[in-house]
C-alpha cells in the first residue's frame, strides 16, 4: 500500500512491523500537519480560534473590559453627569467624556504634574486616580480658577512673571501652585522650590515660576 503527500510528487510505501503503523507512515501523519501550518493552511478548528471575536459570537462582539456606568462629577462648582467604565481614570474623564482639555495628559505616570487637579482643595495628579472613585468630590480644574473675565492671582503672577515658555505644563504648575498657597507653608525659595517639585517644565521656567508663585502668595 503506498500513502501520497498533498502537494508532493513523491509516494512513500507503507511497511508495517505488524503492529500496523510504520516508521514511514508515523513520519508522513506527523509531518504533514506540520507542512501544512508552515504553508499557511490550517485546519477548520484553527481557522475558527483564529476567527475574529465578531464571527466566533454569531456576529455579536463580546466587550473586552467592564461596561460603563453612569456617574456624576462636581467639576468647578457643576454637577456633571456622564457614563465610563469603571477603569477609566480621572483625566481621561476629564479630558475625553467632559472636553476640559485644560488639564494636560503627560507622562501617565504621576511625574510630571502636568494633569495636576484640586479635589476638595488638595492637588493630585488625576492620572493615578479613577474617575469614578470621586462622585462625592469636590474637583477644580485650570478652567475653574478664573472668576469670568478676572484671573485667579496665580494666573495674573504667572502672565507677569513670565512663569512658562511652551505653556503645555503650565496648567498642572498654576493649579499645583494655587493649593500649595492653600497650604500655607511659606515662600522661601527653597520651600517652594521643595513643594512644587512635583510639576516638571522641560522649558526650565523655574525662576519665574517661583517668582509668581511668592507675588501670588504676598497678594493672597
Amino acid at each position: 500500500m503506498t500513502v501520497t503527500i498533498p502537494g508532493y510528487d513523491t509516494v512513500v510505501s507503507k511497511e508495517t512491523d505488524g503492529s500496523g503503523v510504520s516508521r514511514r507512515s508515523f513520519i508522513v501523519g506527523a509531518g504533514v500537519p506540520a507542512f501544512a501550518a508552515a504553508v499557511g493552511v490550517a485546519s477548520p478548528r484553527d481557522a475558527a480560534a483564529a476567527a475574529p471575536p465578531a464571527a466566533r459570537s454569531g456576529g455579536r462582539a463580546k466587550s473586552d473590559g467592564p461596561q460603563a456606568v453612569p456617574i456624576a462629577l462636581t467639576i468647578n462648582g457643576e454637577r456633571r453627569e456622564l457614563s465610563v467604565e469603571p477603569r477609566v481614570t480621572l483625566l481621561d474623564a476629564l479630558r475625553e467624556r467632559l472636553h476640559l482639555t485644560g488639564t494636560k495628559k503627560g507622562c501617565g505616570q504621576g511625574t510630571c504634574g502636568a494633569c495636576t487637579v484640586l479635589v476638595n482643595g488638595r492637588r493630585i495628579d488625576s492620572c493615578l486616580t479613577l474617575a469614578i472613585m470621586h462622585q462625592d468630590d469636590r474637583i477644580t480644574t485650570i478652567e475653574g480658577l478664573a472668576n469670568g473675565d478676572e484671573l485667579h492671582p496665580v494666573q495674573a503672577a504667572f502672565l507677569e512673571h513670565d512663569g512658562f515658555q511652551c505653556g503645555y505644563c503650565t496648567p498642572g504648575q498654576i493649579v499645583s501652585a494655587v493649593g500649595f498657597l492653600a497650604e500655607k507653608r511659606g515662600l522661601e525659595d527653597a520651600t517652594v522650590r521643595e513643594y512644587m517639585s512635583g510639576n516638571i517644565c522641560r522649558c526650565g521656567a523655574y525662576p519665574n515660576i517661583v517668582s509668581a508663585i511668592q507675588d501670588a502668595g504676598k497678594r493672597a
